[in-house]
């Protein structure tokens, strides 16, 4: 189940007290609230995925297979809740506030207890460090995007090991982890020639936390000089540069998998964007290009754990501003409102404008024969004065891609490596549901927790959809939307196998 986690609350807090004994009175104020947090999304696996040792679910209510019930508020296991203070679940008798300890009397894998753990000590340690109050809302500012995702400190809003970080100790977590703001350099590594696979010169871009690890393994790699000062997007191992952003391999647990940068990332990464430019060439969504990629070659094969990728940063125009719709979610310094509340003055106005993008678009590249991962890391909203313009897309390596749709529609499919490539259309338009579906949830969320009227949101949104009017729409109006079930992949004896639960559909109700 991937490496095991470095720290639990107790030793993150005693490691705070060498490296930054001001944070101890805030991260032990902040520890309830994590434990909360992770608890609501891990009781919420519970009430919908396939979990070992189930026998009956009802609202607020499951029956183990040994015949105990474990009994919770019902709201607080609902996706995208906010977690009431104090969380408490109770098993049988016993009252429980802490999802590991939950974890143990369920009696499943000791490693998955252990990254549940790592996820709640550092959520409290996010929100003991949060950023500094900002002069005025952050909207208003036009800040660069890395200011943007580093406000995210929740991280995935349904995973309950959102902030597992394998691997690594609170040194690492403050010097490398987005929502702690740093600015590190990435090392340039010299590789032989003879041993460099991709299109750029033989110098592999290293992240810091891999690059010693890097050398202490393979002495034949030169350290070259660092580059300049770069900045973790959202995805720790993303960072943005003065010249665009570089995906970098990290070999650290992070929620569902180890972030390497696969062989087949490599070599599809500037095919895909290619063909992209030329699907979405007449839709009001952009795509940075991949543009090049490079892995050392380990026993004659390009390496996962050491790669990197280079991808063009979004560009926003005079007066724009370019977001992540996760980042949407998250605190604005100014006053601790969400980001989506100061861009949204009228919500149903905002909404429209946002789903009339963003439904239409994506549906039509799925027609067209490219199904994106549409979720809020991945999708970014253009905004200009608060209201959305267009939308940009990025990270091609979780995307389908049909080769009958695109020769359908008029489109050359590239040679692909690895998973990418399926006709079938249950494929292609789950990877869409469950990313789209998703993100549009949370966002509606944030607007009902703000006083908009959900049975005034839906609607909007299913005609966005409708109008579209391809059988992909038509599907995504009537059927349950899939989410990926992130604990049970997690408990599974290969963890990297898609296993897949339902949500209420909220288009088809409306």
């Amino acid at each position: 189940m991937g490496a095991v986690p470095t720290a639990d609350a107790d030793r993150t807090r005693a490691e705070l007290g060498v490296l930054r004994p001001e944070l101890i009175g805030a991260y032990d104020r902040a520890l309830p609230r994590a434990r909360a947090e992770i608890l609501a999304r891990l009781l919420g696996a519970l009430g919908r995925e396939p979990l070992p040792g189930i026998a009956g679910r009802a609202a607020g209510r499951v029956t183990l297979s040994d015949g105990r019930t474990l009994s919770f508020p019902p709201a607080a296991a609902l996706a995208y809740a906010v977690a009431p203070p104090g969380l408490t679940c109770r098993l049988g008798t016993e009252e429980i506030t802490d999802p590991g300890v939950l974890v143990r009397r369920l009696g499943w894998a000791r490693t998955f207890h252990d990254e549940i753990a790592n996820s709640v000590a550092n959520l409290a340690l996010a929100y003991a460090d949060p950023p500094p109050p900002a002069p005025r809302p952050l909207l208003d500012t036009r800040p660069g995007l890395a200011t943007l995702e580093q406000l995210v400190l929740d991280g995935h809003p349904l995973h309950p090991c959102c902030r597992t970080r394998g691997g690594m100790d609170v040194a690492d977590v403050l010097a490398y982890a987005p929502e702690h703001r740093p600015a590190l350099r990435l090392r340039r590594l010299h590789v032989p020639p003879d041993r460099w696979y991709g299109d750029t010169p033989p110098v592999l871009l290293a992240h810091p936390w891999q690059a010693s690890r890097l050398l202490d393994r393979h002495p034949w790699l030169t350290p070259g000089d660092d580059t300049g000062p770069v900045h973790p997007l959202m995805s720790l191992r993303t960072v943005a540069t003065a010249g665009g952003h570089v995906k970098t391999a990290v070999d650290v647990q992070m929620t569902s998998a180890v972030r390497t940068v696969s062989p087949a990332a490599v070599h599809n990464g500037p095919r895909l964007s290619a063909l992209l430019r030329e699907v979405t060439a007449d839709l009001p969504l952009t795509v940075p290009a991949e543009y090049a990629a490079g892995a050392v070659l380990i026993d004659g094969r390009p390496d996962r754990h050491l790669a990197h990728l280079h991808r063009q940063a979004p560009v926003a125009g005079p007066g724009e501003t370019v977001v992540p719709l996760a980042a949407l979610a998250a605190a604005d310094p100014y006053d601790g409102r969400p980001l989506l509340l100061h861009a949204a003055t009228d919500p149903y106005t905002w909404w429209h404008d946002l789903v009339h993008l963003l439904f239409p678009a994506l549906l039509t590249v799925l027609d067209r024969g490219v199904a994106l991962e549409a979720h809020g890391q991945n999708t970014l909203v253009v905004l200009a004065g608060g209201r959305p313009t267009r939308i940009v897309y990025r990270d091609l390596g979780g995307v389908r891609v049909s080769p009958a749709r695109l020769r359908a529609a008029g489109f050359d499919p590239p040679p692909l490596l690895g998973d990418l490539p399926s006709d079938d259309p249950a494929v292609l338009r789950t990877k869409l549901a469950a990313a789209a579906g998703t993100v549009t949830g949370q966002l509606a969320a944030v607007l009902e927790r703000a006083g908009a009227d959900p049975a005034k949101l839906w609607p909007v949104a299913a005609a966005a959809v409708a109008a579209t009017g391809t059988a992909d729409a038509r599907a995504l109006l009537r059927a349950p939307l899939p989410v990926k079930a992130t604990t049970a992949m997690r408990l599974a004896a290969d963890p990297l196998n898609d296993v897949w639960t339902h949500l209420d559909n909220p288009l088809a109700a409306s």
